[in-house]
């Protein structure tokens, strides 16, 4: 078989290969670069073949990049991203195992990234943290080391102060049970929640009385 044309896609970093005179499959440019195509060149079927696949752990390869560029992933959450384009297995295993060896995907990492990012933006506790890793495929020891210094009385005052501040104008029994409502689902444990709905209560009676 003879490659008739190589035509390169208008909006992507494709091209169509021609085989002669009809078309026969596409490519990433990179590719058709490291194989040094040209119009003319004999291919066999088993080239092809050849070819065809490289495109699609190079497929696989690509997605899995974009989807680190945006976050860290864990390796489940990757398998399943990847599986969702109807790569086959395989090439799904294969394209994790190289971004491990490569430092890029990392179960541990990941874990450490996901507490740092909660505590900085949505504080919580232990039990939802884990819970969360726990859904992301995260494994139980890795999970334990990550939230090993959530130091909980501290992210539930920040989780619950800005709630505070919006219930302040209410009763203490309505202030405690909306505020430890809130508290609770954000997996803190009980007495951490009463020592911080009582602190904030008082916090708040107190700049009622000496207003700034």
């Amino acid at each position: 078989m003879q490659i008739t044309a190589i035509e390169k896609q208008r909006r992507r970093r494709r091209a169509n290969v021609h085989l002669d005179g009809q078309y026969a499959f596409s490519l990433s440019l990179e590719l058709v670069a490291q194989a040094g195509l040209h119009e003319g060149d004999a291919l066999s079927p088993q080239q092809v073949d050849s070819l065809r696949q490289a495109d699609v752990r190079h497929q696989a390869q690509e997605a899995a990049l974009r989807l680190l560029a945006y976050r860290p992933r864990s390796e489940a959450e990757m398998r399943q991203r990847l599986a969702r384009r109807g790569l086959p297995e395989e090439v799904v295993q294969e394209t994790i195992a190289r971004l491990r060896e490569q430092g890029l995907l990392s179960d541990a990492a990941f874990a450490r990234f996901w507490v740092e990012t909660r505590d900085q933006n949505s504080p919580r506790g232990r039990r939802l943290l884990w819970q969360e890793l726990s859904a992301k495929g995260i494994e139980r020891e890795v999970a334990r080391q990550a939230i090993a210094d959530v130091a909980e009385e501290d992210a539930a005052l920040r989780a619950a102060q800005k709630k505070a501040r919006h219930l302040q104008c209410q009763d203490y029994p309505l202030f405690r049970r909306r505020l430890g409502d809130f508290l609770l689902r954000r997996g803190f444990p009980y007495p951490t929640v009463r020592t911080t709905v009582e602190r904030l209560w008082r916090e708040g009676q107190q700049d009622s009385e000496h207003p700034r």
